[in-house]
């Protein structure tokens, strides 16, 4: 950095000069203008480098901090106008229960978490601390007399949002959006935007997923903090809140539901559906009613031509067009039947799918949860899907809003995980892994407070995923870590969404509900258990371990779930040696192997941590998985 600002420095002297020689010309003050964007833009970078010296991502180098992350962050529901509030912030730490703090002890870039480099601060956080953000901002003039929404796109754990010192409101839940009508509290100029939040990771009951406060292994470093897109978006008093969209290729229908704030009887949502500019219908309906759409002849939606619909959505409050928005949505239908051996199969569109996927954990080296740029996002993706993967299993781990609208558009089967929390580890109750447990014979050893939050934050996920198509399966419990209540949460789960398949268990502990029993084996595949009334998928195999030299997290201690092999010419050989097996046990109808890449000190990755290098022969691995696809489909 400091060798970059003294090559640009004579420049800047230059025009600093010629601004003043040429005062009185029309084209000072363009020069002059130049010359404080360079100075600021200069000032700005000086402030804020990635910490650490571990490994990083290419797109690191590449970190503007006036411009992070600048694209729209909701596109399943998306307006012109917004203002993205990332960037460099002010933060401190302080003891959990003082006030605001004085002064602050330096500056965070927003979104990444302050566990990481990307933030440039990579310090921890403790169960007996806050970390206080701040900034201010100003309104866009354009924006007057617009109900103006703060958007925050998720803040691990709990979070109190303060505006010009008023309290505005509080969230808790690591990995759902949430926001504030600031209307009421804004003022004249610019405003002072004060975010607290507590993240005591591993020492609470919420959910957190693989974070934890020691990493070692297959757990990793915490993400505490603000980690998503925080944004601005102004709206008129009548506007649309979300959408609810589902589609029946059986009826040749789309359902959207629109939900609206602050309208009134009388007031009705239009919905137009295109097809790349072609309109093909127009409905229209009260607001709050569920509009059935016809699409004759659909298109419909797979791995193979993931066809997305173009909505319009606009809303009319006393005869008068007050909010539009663009969305979209995919003619798919999710089953599950018995095939003509009697065995039960997963079905897209009514036709057998054998589900071929990765176990994606979704940390990055640099920015741990936040990928520190949207094609970096999408690139785990496209990779998979060069591979010759159809499905990724989001591993107790909720992703921002543009991936799955990523896997919408590239054509990738989800299956969803809940984060999984309450001290999960040690829960397994292995006595029973190769049987059913006793319906009735259960323990809870979670509190009460812990399983109502865990029920409130699940619903909130899944309320906010529904309405994309890529998303086939829900799974609320990982290898029995927190489970509770497996019966009841299976009937709640399949109340919040009877339109997908749910996986009550991945891992165990079994129990008869659900529509899938889904084992784990390591490292080669294995059935152990079979229900012949239910779907049987293996949720978890591979995990062949190969630390590529340079690519790594750490130098040693890294951990496969076998040896480590050498090359990726052995790495592939046992790949292929595990799908061969694999091909032998006909009556699984999905597999997922572990894991797309490499996570901190876990190298069994088919691709390095910091992305820059494919463990395994390219060519090789798509064609032997495309081949047990079309097989096990057929």
């Amino acid at each position: 950095m400091k060798t970059k600002r003294a090559y640009i420095s004579p420049s800047l002297t230059f025009l600093n000069e010629l601004s003043k020689r040429s005062i009185k010309t029309g084209i000072s003050r363009i020069v002059r203008c130049i010359f404080l964007l360079l100075t600021f833009t200069l000032a700005v970078k000086a402030q804020w480098k990635p910490a650490g010296d571990r490994i990083k991502t290419e797109w690191a180098e590449k970190i503007d901090p006036q411009n992070v992350l600048p694209e729209y962050p909701r596109p399943i529901m998306e307006r012109p106008e917004w203002k993205n509030l990332n960037g460099l912030w002010n933060y401190a730490i302080a003891p959990v229960g003082k006030p605001r703090p004085e002064s602050f002890d330096g500056q965070i870039l927003v979104p990444f978490a302050i566990e990481s480099s990307l933030s440039g601060v990579q310090k921890p956080i403790g169960s007996n601390e806050e970390l206080w953000y701040q900034r201010t901002f100003s309104v866009p003039a354009s924006w007057k007399n617009k109900n103006i929404i703060l958007h925050f796109g998720a803040v691990d754990w709990k979070t109190e949002v303060y505006l010009n010192d008023i309290k505005i409101g509080t969230h808790t839940g690591g990995y759902t959006p949430f926001h504030f009508n600031i209307t009421p509290f804004l003022k004249k100029g610019e405003q002072t935007l004060v975010v607290k939040v507590w993240d005591p990771t591993d020492h609470y009951y919420q959910p957190r997923g693989k974070q934890v406060s020691q990493p070692a292994n297959i757990v990793y470093t915490a993400v505490s903090g603000i980690w998503q897109t925080v944004w601005l978006e102004p709206v008129e008093e009548q506007h649309i809140s979300s959408l609810r969209i589902l589609p029946d290729i059986d009826k040749e229908i789309l359902s959207v539901k629109v939900n609206t704030e602050n309208t009134t009887p009388g007031d009705y949502v239009e919905v137009k559906v295109s097809d790349h500019g072609k309109l093909l219908s127009v409905t229209k309906g009260v607001v709050a009613e569920t509009l059935d759409i016809p699409v004759a002849e659909a298109k419909l939606w797979s791995p193979a031509a993931p066809f997305l619909y173009d909505l319009e959505i606009n809303l009319y409050s006393r005869g008068r067009l007050t909010d539009r928005v663009k969305s979209y949505g995919a003619m798919r239908q999710i089953s599950a039947k018995r095939d003509h051996n009697g065995i039960m199969r997963l079905q897209l569109n009514h036709k057998d799918l054998f589900h071929l996927g990765l176990l994606d954990q979704g940390w990055f080296p640099d920015g741990l949860y936040t990928a520190p740029d949207d094609e970096a996002l999408a690139g785990d993706i496209m990779k998979a899907k060069a591979l010759g993967y159809n499905m990724l299993r989001k591993h107790i781990k909720v992703e921002p809003a543009r991936w799955y609208t990523h896997c919408d558009r590239i054509g990738m089967l989800v299956w969803q995980d809940m984060p999984s929390g309450d001290n999960n580890w040690g829960r397994k109750r292995t006595d029973y892994a190769r049987d059913y447990l006793d319906d009735d014979g259960e323990e809870t050893p979670m509190t009460r407070e812990a399983r109502e939050n865990y029920l409130k934050e699940w619903k909130e996920i899944i309320d906010g995923l529904y309405s994309y198509p890529c998303i086939v399966m829900w799974i609320p419990f990982n290898e029995g870590w927190g489970q509770f209540d497996t019966k009841k949460v299976a009937a709640l789960t399949k109340s919040y969404d009877a339109s997908r398949i749910l996986n009550i268990a991945s891992g165990g502990n079994f129990y008869h509900t659900g529509d899938v029993l889904d084992q784990h084996h390591y490292p080669e595949p294995e059935m152990f258990l079979y229900d012949a009334g239910r779907v049987n998928v293996l949720g978890e195999y591979g995990g062949i371990g190969y630390a590529v030299k340079e690519h790594l997290w750490q130098a040693d201690e890294n951990f496969g779930y076998e040896a480590l092999l050498k090359n990726p010419e052995e790495t592939t050989d046992k790949y292929i040696e595990y799908l061969n097996m694999l091909k032998t046990l006909n009556r699984f109808s999905g597999a997922v192997y572990t894991q797309l890449t490499d996570v901190e000190g876990e190298v069994n990755g088919l691709i390095t941590y910091d992305r820059k290098r494919i463990k395994v022969n390219q060519e090789s691995i798509r064609k032997a998985n495309q081949e047990i696809i079309q097989s096990f489909s057929e």
